[in-house]
């Protein structure tokens, strides 16, 4: 197939035609091909799931070694079908452009054959055209094919529409998302929130990542591909700014970003205002290190626009450190004001296209005073943290177990299974 030799003969290329070619040209290239996969799965004639036609289990497809937000939720998956009662093999896709494939945690699940009848696809609809392209139709034909998809807005785009074509159902981690999705589709659409865990690296400490020891640290921590803009860390820095003077030593904030790029660099140094108690941190961690960065601090922020889960948020809480968070999406399932610091927020218009967030829909615009407050709250406040953290580090333990996402994987695959019989 010309398309798929075109997208992997780019990826292997990928450092060669960024050096060739402006980026903004080859994601206008990348956009092009998506579409055309969008185009021929409308006309995609699949063959239907046949009963018998493969063993009982789930496929799980997707970018289970990346490291990145959605190969982490990946992972979660995974490990929620680890701990439910039916086999499964995972089908990794490297998907075009991904930084690192790395994480090496389910390689022994790893097959490059899809075995089982059921096919559970980790693949979000803006990828999903490439992916379409890619992989071999054979894949999709006779089996039940589940969508796992993440959103961050109300309202699911229009040009997605195409990514049912060939879908049985959807599942997705939030209620939020549910809502949006199943205004666009008569398809079943689930909500299976992830079964949290939080490994850390042993021996990680705030030395390792060159951290003031003795300082109240605030870490907010995104990854670019999420959309800088969405993710809203300038927010964070001012919110940061009003809540302590340029001289207090005695309290930090960590921004852990990836910028590769000197400009890029400059450009975060000149937004810091001359604070010497802003941290960068730019390197790109295996999980557990994540992790145990997150457990080093002593609160993290997100001042969030959206969010299709609020991973980062989840995983804090279950280590028992404070957050403060915006007070709107899908984060609001498993945060509210007794176990978080909640930001206000106004719903905005979106000005500009910001990657799949398009102009004229809207987003949050978190109260940076509040934030500020919160802020503030919690670096002279150790107690009132320390007991909100604890009642946080509880709630999320039994809301968000591995258990509950098991549970609800087996009882919606008994249901799929008795409906086909």
């Amino acid at each position: 197939m010309v398309e798929n030799w075109i997208v992997r003969w780019a990826y292997r290329c990928k450092p060669i035609l960024l050096q060739l070619f402006p980026l903004s040209w080859l994601k206008k290239i990348k956009k092009r091909i998506i579409q055309s996969g969008y185009k021929k799965q409308t006309v995609w004639q699949r063959q239907s799931y046949q009963q018998g036609m493969y063993p009982e289990g789930i496929n799980l497809i997707g970018s289970i070694r990346a490291e990145t937000g959605l190969g982490q939720s990946c992972r979660l998956v995974a490990n929620s079908l680890f701990h439910s009662h039916y086999p499964f093999i995972i089908y990794n896709y490297q998907q075009a452009g991904s930084l690192r494939q790395t994480d090496s945690s389910w390689d022994t699940y790893i097959k490059k054959k899809c075995l089982y009848n059921v096919n559970l696809i980790h693949i979000n609809p803006h990828e999903w055209g490439i992916a379409w392209l890619q992989m071999d139709r054979s894949i999709w034909d006779g089996r039940y094919n589940i969508g796992f998809w993440l959103w961050e807005l109300e309202e699911f785009p229009e040009e997605w529409l195409p990514c049912f074509q060939g879908m049985d159902e959807i599942w997705t981690p939030s209620e939020f998302t549910s809502r949006s999705i199943r205004k666009k589709t008569e398809l079943p659409v689930y909500t299976i929130p992830y079964g949290m865990e939080a490994e850390l690296e042993e021996g990680y400490g705030r030395s390792e990542f060159g951290l003031p020891e003795e300082a109240f640290l605030f870490l907010m921590m995104y990854d670019s591909n999420s959309i800088t803009e969405r993710k809203n860390p300038l927010g964070v820095i001012r919110a940061f700014q009003k809540a302590f003077s340029i001289e207090n030593r005695k309290v930090g904030l960590v921004i852990k970003g990836d910028w590769s790029e000197k400009k890029e660099t400059e450009k975060w140094k000149d937004l810091f205002c001359g604070y010497q108690t802003i941290y960068m941190i730019a390197d790109t961690f295996e999980k557990k290190r994540v992790n145990s960065l997150i457990a080093c601090v002593d609160a993290v922020v997100s001042l969030h626009r959206a969010e299709g889960f609020g991973l980062v948020l989840a995983e804090a809480m279950f280590l028992g450190i404070p957050t403060i968070a915006t007070n709107w999406s899908s984060n609001t399932e498993f945060m509210n004001s007794e176990i978080a610091c909640m930001v206000d927020y106004s719903l905005v218009e979106i000005e500009e296209d910001q990657g799949p967030f398009r102009k004229g829909e809207h987003w949050a615009d978190a109260d940076l005073e509040q934030a500020a407050e919160y802020m503030k709250k919690l670096a002279e406040d150790r107690e009132f943290g320390r007991e909100m953290a604890e009642k946080a580090k509880k709630q999320i333990r039994q809301v968000l177990s591995v258990e509950q996402a098991a549970e609800k994987i087996d009882r919606r695959m008994e249901e799929i299974r008795k409906k086909r019989i």
